[in-house]
């Protein structure tokens, strides 16, 4: 009675090296999904990671021999290390782009298809990755910086605002708010049209930036998201926490009008940053 064959080389690198890409990707999309709670980036990684899975064929599975892997089990003592999700990140990033370098290599001879979806996929998760690791570190700077605030400007629609706001971030103001209401009157006596209200935002924007201040919007998301502000604060009124988080992004920071503890503790479980 012979011995079975040996599984063919190429086609059980191409298995594990599948399997690797495929877990690396699962591992940043769960992040993405539970972590960060960035549906686009979720659907972005879910993409690639099906994308590989349709190329992942059965003549290769077939071919797994783990048992005979010399490798099976080995670790590194800098995976130990990796304790901060940024870093989770990192590893699993560079572990999928790895992984796909390799199945281009060895696929063009066995499989030209998996071999340029390999390389499609690489060069995507390299502008992936810059976005998934500047979601990271942004929000946990934000919020380190909100709790070592001790004094929170919020502004009222007055004819010398922004030197008003620069002698506040002078004498040591780090928090600012940009407050002006619909039916807000200006220097004219008129009320305040958008127009004027980007361009005052826009300013205060680069105060702030220039001081190393925090810098909020007061209702308006729009706004927000036009002059790049470090997030907004909300009223009972407005949008809801949850929705805002969706549009602006988990690295902005969401501050809510609280009127009684019910509220309080709503604002808690929808996540927001800070009340007031």
């Amino acid at each position: 009675m012979t011995a079975p064959a040996q599984p063919q080389p190429v086609l059980r690198l191409l298995d594990a090296n599948l399997d690797r890409a495929r877990e690396g990707l699962r591992v940043v999309e769960d992040w993405c999904r539970f972590g960060l709670d960035r549906a686009d980036l979720v659907a972005r990684l879910k993409d690639l990671r099906q994308r590989l899975g349709l190329l992942h064929a059965d003549r290769y599975k077939q071919a797994r021999h783990t048992a005979g892997d010399v490798a099976a089990g080995m670790a590194h003592p800098a995976q130990a290390q990796r304790q901060e999700p940024a870093a989770v990140v990192a590893a699993n990033c560079g572990r999928v782009q790895e992984a796909l370098r390799v199945l281009e290599e060895f696929g063009r001879a066995e499989d030209p298809a998996l071999a340029a979806e390999a390389a499609a996929i690489r060069y995507a998760l390299y502008d992936l990755e810059v976005e998934l690791l500047r979601a990271c570190p942004a929000a946990d700077q934000r919020r380190a910086q909100l709790q070592r605030c001790r004094l929170y400007l919020i502004t009222s629609p007055a004819p010398q605002l922004e030197a008003v706001v620069e002698a506040a971030l002078q004498g040591g103001v780090r928090l600012v708010q940009y407050r002006a209401k619909e039916g807000s009157l200006g220097a004219d006596g008129e009320p305040i049209t958008d127009a004027e209200r980007l361009a005052q935002a826009q300013a205060l924007r680069q105060l702030c930036s220039r001081f190393g201040a925090l810098f909020l919007v007061n209702d308006r998301i729009d706004l927000a998201l036009a002059v790049d502000a470090d997030g907004v604060h909300l009223g009972q009124g407005d949008l809801p926490p949850a929705l805002a988080r969706r549009l602006l992004g988990p690295e902005k920071l969401i501050g809510r009008s609280t009127h009684a503890l019910s509220q309080l503790r709503e604002a808690v479980a929808d996540g927001c940053d800070y009340v007031g």
